[in-house]
């Protein structure tokens, strides 16, 4: 029988790869036939597209599947596009209401990376495409400030305890204090090279400028959001952006005798859930708008924390 799809499924961890791999044929009978382990790091990933080669039929190309766990999948992405092959990035609540969909009572690594397969087999997936320089850089530089931001946090902590004890000591504080300045200077840093890049490219600084009308949202805001999403080119609808960055609603529903509170899937890009934050707070006190629908939910629901979150997506979906 002639084979109409092949598919890598794989289950990206921090430091191996779980592949399975799948093929469909022109009846449409899915098969998943093989399946092997990789470590996460260059020399797996010559491993693994050797061995895929080898099992599946080269008149076919095969399609690699993966979830977008994090950071972890992006050398792989890189290496695999570098190459010549064809990969696929899924959002991971798209892979977990799959699973749902499957006969699979155990969930492991193995079974993960078989329903990947499966779902690569039965769905008609965009071939990835590398993020543009720009937004790359865009995206390092934001994602260092962010870490840094929480550095100063913490360290802000500490000084607060060490000048609230009985018999403070000096020299602590002033090593904390020298580390806080040396954050707040790199952080200026980052801000000018930011600045720097988005200078030069005027359909990046227009798109800034959009962005920024809506009530809350500033340039940095802005950037990350750009960044996160390559200039929205990975996005194609609101509905997907949402999901992305994980602000959608998981319901837990099962019959009449299991009922779970709604939560936000928490599954997406949580930088850009981070990025919504402050703006949020923002439109709540400034925008009315947002301020009206902020004190309707609360008085529906009495949950200040779900108000705030439809505010931060109704300002992301903006």
């Amino acid at each position: 029988m002639a084979i109409l799809k092949q598919v890598a499924g794989i289950d990206v961890a921090q430091k191996e790869l779980v592949v399975s791999l799948g093929r469909m044929d022109h009846e449409l009978t899915l098969e998943i036939f093989d399946y092997k382990v990789f470590t996460n790091n260059q020399k797996g990933f010559k491993e693994l597209t050797r061995w895929a080669e080898k099992q599946v039929k080269n008149d076919v190309k095969i399609r690699y599947v993966m979830e977008a766990t994090g950071v972890y999948h992006e050398s792989l992405a890189y290496y695999l596009t570098g190459n010549g092959s064809e990969a696929s990035i899924v959002l991971p609540n798209k892979i977990s209401n799959f699973f749902r969909t499957l006969d699979v009572n155990t969930i492991t690594d193995k079974t993960a990376s078989e329903a990947i397969a499966r779902f690569g087999l039965e769905r008609k997936l965009e071939v990835w495409q590398k993020p543009k320089k720009i937004f790359r850089d865009l995206k390092q530089l934001t994602r260092e400030r962010d870490q840094l931001i929480a550095d100063r946090t913490v360290l802000k902590n500490q000084l607060h305890a060490e000048k609230a004890e009985a018999f403070p000591n000096q020299s602590s504080i002033s090593r904390v204090n020298k580390r806080i300045k040396l954050i707040d200077q790199q952080d200026l840093e980052i801000k000018a090279e930011i600045a720097a890049i988005v200078k030069q490219d005027p359909e990046l600084v227009t798109k800034i400028n959009t962005i920024t009308t809506i009530p809350g949202v500033g340039k940095l805001t802005a950037v990350i959001v750009l960044a996160e999403t390559n200039g929205f080119e990975l996005i194609k609808n609101k509905r997907q952006l949402v999901s992305y960055s994980g602000l959608d609603v998981k319901l837990k529903d099962s019959g009449t005798s299991v009922k779970g509170r709604p939560r936000i899937s928490k599954k997406g890009n949580r930088h850009l859930r981070k990025a919504m934050y402050m703006p949020a707070l923002s439109a709540m006190k400034h925008n009315e708008q947002h301020k009206v629908l902020f004190v309707r939910l609360v008085s529906k629901h009495s949950v200040k924390m779900k108000a705030a979150v439809a505010v931060q997506r109704k300002i992301l979906e903006l």
